[in-house]
């Protein structure tokens, strides 16, 4: 029987292949390493086993998280992370609250009327000093009308200081013919807008809105990635939208953009409750699409639980029959003064160098699977389809609940292993 401490009772020279490792390292851990690399198939196949569940986590967070950030750029890439507009007006009966007053009213909703933000400036001063805001900008929107020929559409339009709402909504990077400069005669409309009325960088176009009508220059033709933004959507100067709306000096909506997207729904309540005006999170407005966003990250979170609980239930089996198989062996330690805690240690530790092994093994295959992913799933045009970032950190943390799961799984054939009467043990 080739094991560690059948040879050290049997002769001195037996031992002497340890001494030179003891100078180094602890009693524990040279019993250890002996276990693990006298069963190396055992062994080899279980750091297999849970390398694999390691890149399957790594994978698979990487992939979760390049498909949340890719839907999320394309989603708030023509809108703002937070919309404030004016408070909706609502109606009252008028002798409302009068002691002893029965009446059947019919109350009926007001239309809502295009106005303009009371007080604007003061709440954008307020919102630029909440903490999580990166950017604030003044916009008038509403509905117009774009005549060209005996051609017409009806369009939004959003007049804005580009330098400030470009900051928000980065339309420099979704032109695709001339530029993005907006000037009082300036206008920016979407590629399908222009095939529509059949234009180009250059031509002149009408613009009616509210009882009034100029004529505007095309300077850039912008895709926003969708079809129908492309095909209503315009931008112009703050001033020319202001006349054009009829609203000299006051604007309809102000957008902001914060650091952290997730953020977006609690700073917007934040301002709703200190201003008296309306504000709408893109996670509001969208819902739906934020519901399934959270779905997969709890699909992303359910899929590395389990994966983690089979790592752990496979290191835990290994380490019980280990101790079944090296009962003997445990025993004479035991007889020789080992103490229970030292026993303990010995398997800890060989669960923690499992969880080791098989996280490094799972880390460079998680690695290998990515680069082969970016470089095989490809859009049409020959471009990844979304990016996908190898985070530091991703790999690290991977690598740090690998190993705790490791010596997680091994706390009970280690508790096991250290019950083990020395004297049953030696004779079983």
């Amino acid at each position: 029987m080739s094991t560690i401490l059948a040879g050290a009772a049997r002769s001195a020279p037996a031992a002497r292949p340890l001494q030179p490792l003891s100078r180094w390292l602890p009693f524990e851990w040279i019993v250890a390493t002996r276990f693990l690399r006298e069963g190396r198939l055992q062994t080899a196949f279980i750091i297999g086993g849970i390398a694999i569940g390691v890149a399957v986590i790594i994978f698979m967070s990487a992939l979760m998280t390049g498909v949340q950030a890719n839907m999320i750029h394309r989603t708030l890439t023509g809108q703002p992370h937070i919309q404030l507009t004016p408070a909706k007006e609502t109606v009252r009966p008028l002798r409302e609250g009068v002691p002893g007053l029965r009446e059947g009213a019919v109350l009926q909703a007001p239309l809502q009327r295009l106005k303009g933000i009371d007080q604007w400036q003061g709440i954008l001063a307020q919102v630029r000093d909440i903490p999580g805001v990166v950017a604030v900008s003044p916009t008038v929107t509403g509905s117009a009308v774009i005549l060209r020929g005996t051609s017409s559409r009806v369009v939004l339009l959003t007049g804005m200081e580009p330098d400030l709402h470009y900051r928000i909504v980065p339309l420099p990077g979704k032109i695709v013919r001339g530029t993005a400069r907006v000037t009082g005669t300036d206008i920016v409309i979407g590629t399908e807008l222009a095939s529509d009325l059949g234009v180009g960088v250059g031509d002149k176009l009408r613009v009616r809105g509210g009882g009034t009508t100029i004529t505007l220059i095309i300077t850039g033709i912008f895709d926003l990635g969708n079809k129908g933004a492309n095909a209503r959507s315009t931008f112009m100067a703050l001033r020319t939208a202001q006349s054009l709306m009829e609203l000299p000096g006051g604007v309809t909506t102000i957008d902001i953009a914060v650091r952290n997207v997730y953020d977006a729904e609690t700073i917007a309540r934040r301002i709703a409750r200190a201003a008296a005006v309306q504000a709408d999170s893109w996670i509001g407005t969208n819902a739906q699409f934020f519901s399934a966003v959270s779905a997969q990250s709890m699909s992303n979170t359910s899929i590395r639980f389990f994966v983690g609980l089979s790592v752990a239930f496979g290191i835990a089996s290994v380490l019980v029959v280990s101790v079944v198989q090296k009962s003997r062996e445990i025993g004479i330690l035991r007889a020789m003064g080992i103490t229970r805690g030292q026993v303990m240690r010995v398997f800890l530790l060989q669960g923690g160098l499992l969880g080791l092994g098989g996280a490094l093994g799972g880390a460079m295959l998680g690695a290998v699977a990515l680069t082969a992913w970016q470089k095989l799933m490809l859009s049409a045009d020959g471009t990844p389809m979304f990016a996908l970032v190898f985070s530091g950190s991703l790999f690290g943390w991977t690598l740090a609940l690998a190993t705790l799961t490791g010596l997680l799984a091994a706390v009970a054939p280690a508790r096991r292993a250290a019950r083990l009467d020395p004297v049953v043990a030696i004779n079983g």
